[in-house]
Formats: structure tokens, sequence, C-alpha cells
């Protein structure tokens, strides 16, 4: 499985769901693991970005879809990117 971070934002909408429903947040975890989406870890943040997540899918494909399903949502913003371990890194020099 590839590792990718996404950092989020909510929108407006996003905001006034996790202030009555905040549970909502793990209820997306599960969605996720759905369309084969592990999520290893994840922060609530100060700064430019509101969530931390750290996730594991099979293929940039599968990860794609999920960054495109949860935005159109219209609640959240995603950044996705992927994220090498540092030893593959630079065994890449090799």
């Amino acid at each position: 499985m590839a590792t990718y971070i996404l950092l989020s934002n909510l929108t407006d909408d996003g905001a006034k769901t996790i202030k009555h429903r905040p549970a909502r947040i793990k209820e997306v975890n599960k969605e996720l693991e759905a369309l084969g989406v592990k999520v290893v870890s994840q922060w609530a943040t100060l700064g430019p970005y509101d969530f931390v997540n750290v996730v594991e899918a099979p293929d940039n494909r599968t990860i794609a879809r999920v960054s495109a399903e949860l935005a159109s949502r219209g609640t959240v913003k995603i950044l996705t990117m992927a994220a090498l371990p540092i030893d593959e890194f630079i065994a890449s020099f090799d």
C-alpha cells in the first residue's frame, strides 16, 4: 500500500457539520475504509490546515477517487500528497 498525506480545510458547511456532529469525522473514516483507504493517523491542527491525515491506499487512482468523492460533498477541500518512506527515497539514488 502506498502512503498519502491529506491536508484538509473545512468549508463553512463542513464546520457547521463538525460543530453539531463531531463524531462525523469518525464516520468519514469508515467511509474511506469502504473505498479501500486505511486511515493510519489523523490530527486536528492549528494553522493553514484544519486536519492532517496519513492514509494508505493501493494506488494513485484509489486516492484520487477518494479525494474527488470527499471534495464533491462541499464540506472539505483537500490537498493530497504522495509520501515516500525516507529509506525508499534514499535507496532510489542507488
